[in-house]
């Protein structure tokens, strides 16, 4: 046996059955999911379910009133002894333990040495990030370009900071003066339908970490009947399948964020407002926060795990209604009279309004400094055009016009679009104002009579949707096979 194979052997041992498994597992709590290393020795329940002594402890507590500390005994002695018709096995007794079997579910990987977790060449440069997200984004140059930049330089500093504690472990000397990088968390502004919310999805599927998206409208200050601060690491915590260092290095992206703006003239408390900017501090800063796992609230027999949030990336965005005029206002007040001075109405149908806005402009609207000074980075979406949401409808490698293909292809029917067509449907998105939302409410508007038709002739090879069908002012194309 060469080397390679005896380090792949070492450290087995010989199950009931008769197999061999593998000691790199470790056995977790069917309740808080916590493994061995960290929750400490498990007690074997009845239906082969491991616990540890933390949740026997809480399950006592709830049942008995508080009154015992199952803390202190040793459930060691409890082996082979009915208690509370329960029949305990502790973990560690391998005599009792010969004819069970653990099932996989109740096994987890032993995780190995802590390190960086990840390479520094496994970083996408800002130019690979961008390329990714031209093939799923149409437009808003400037915001991808801003948004990769930010991203890069994020996880770099989660690297380089996994190499200082490592160093820390190691006991190894550190510079005096060694540069700690910032948190370089995103504030995106955009009309709604512009792409916010699509932009961080794309990016979370290219780097691979997980993504949680929670709305600010349901968060509320502590105490008050709502979602607390801390649920939206607890989503986070959930979609990295409750693996605490995968969710540090996640993304976070709190949506409709004006919405959390300090309500102007109100005589009562502000708990959904300037009180919930006060609480996200704490989380966009980076701290350590107790969350509960599987749930949103915190009650006794709930699970809870320490997450740090210095590591995970917050991208928090809102369409802001009326921001433009805030800025328009602030511009407007620097013309002058004379032949060189600027016209009143010069920003009056600027598309590009919303890229002039500065951290006044977002504090008249209602947004605390302190807030606002943990989102360094800004990032304004442009409002699509006509020619952009032509160019959404096909270009994208999921682009709406190609679901629609692939699914008349399923009957073997080729489906085609008219120039004209995708004119009409962009200037329509244009008039009901929800951005590329509206692509797809018009398209299965119209397309609703031609899915339904199609599969009952099975003649047909070919439907053409013309600008004339649109407008009600005919029907499709249709040409038979052969």
């Amino acid at each position: 046996m060469d080397e390679k194979e005896r380090e792949q052997k070492t450290e087995t041992v010989q199950a009931g059955n008769g197999k061999e498994e593998e000691q790199e597992y470790e056995k977790i709590c069917y309740i808080c999911h916590r493994p061995e290393s960290k929750a400490g020795n498990m007690i074997l329940m009845p239906g082969n379910m491991c616990l540890c002594h933390d949740c026997m402890q809480k399950a006592f507590d709830s049942v008995m009133g508080g009154g015992m500390d199952f803390s202190k005994m040793d459930f060691s002695r409890l082996s082979g002894m009915p208690f509370m018709n329960l029949n305990f096995v502790p973990a560690g007794n391998t005599a009792e333990m010969e004819n069970i079997q653990i099932p996989k579910s109740q096994k987890v990987k032993k995780k190995k040495s802590a390190g960086p977790g990840f390479e520094l060449k496994d970083i996408p440069a800002p130019h690979v990030i961008k390329s990714r997200l031209d093939e799923y984004v149409i437009g808003q140059e400037r915001a991808k370009k801003v948004i990769s930049v930010a991203v890069y330089n994020h996880y770099k500093r989660v690297y380089a900071e996994s190499l200082r504690q490592k160093k820390i472990k190691e006991d190894v000397a550190l510079e005096q003066q060694e540069v700690a990088i910032e948190k370089s968390n995103i504030l995106m502004i955009g009309p709604t339908g512009s792409g916010k919310t699509y932009l961080v999805r794309v990016l979370a599927q290219l780097l691979d970490v997980p993504l949680a998206i929670a709305d600010a409208t349901s968060l509320t200050e502590a105490g008050y009947i709502g979602d607390d601060i801390e649920s939206v690491v607890s989503k986070l915590l959930a979609a990295a399948g409750n693996d605490v260092e995968r969710a540090e290095h996640g993304i976070i992206f709190i949506d409709e964020i004006d919405k959390i703006a300090k309500k102007r003239e109100t005589n009562t408390r502000d708990v959904s407002g300037e009180s919930v900017q006060q609480e996200l501090l704490k989380l966009l800063e980076g701290s350590q926060v107790e969350v509960p796992v599987g749930s949103n609230q915190k009650n006794a027999l709930t699970p809870l795990k320490t997450v740090n949030t210095d590591h995970i990336l917050f991208i928090c965005g809102g369409a802001f209604p009326d921001l433009d005029k805030i800025i328009k206002r602030r511009l407007n007040k620097t013309n002058s009279m004379g032949f060189g001075a600027e016209l009143k109405d010069k920003y009056e149908d600027d598309p590009y309004i919303l890229s002039h806005v500065v951290n006044k402009d977002l504090r008249e609207f209602g947004m605390i400094p302190e807030f606002l000074g943990r989102l360094p980075v800004t990032v304004t979406l442009e409002r699509l055009s006509e020619e952009l949401l032509v160019k959404i409808l096909r270009e994208p490698k999921n682009a709406i016009l190609k679901q629609y293909i692939k699914l008349l292809e399923m009957d073997e029917v080729k489906l085609v679009f008219e120039e004209g067509a995708l004119g009409w449907i962009a200037g329509e998105a244009i008039k009901r104002e929800t951005g590329a939302r509206a692509l797809r409410a018009i398209l299965e508007e119209y397309m609703l009579d031609i899915m339904y038709e199609i599969p009952k002739d099975p003649n047909i090879g070919e439907v053409t949707v013309t600008r004339a069908y649109l407008e009600k002012r005919g029907g499709p194309v249709i040409r038979m096979r052969g």
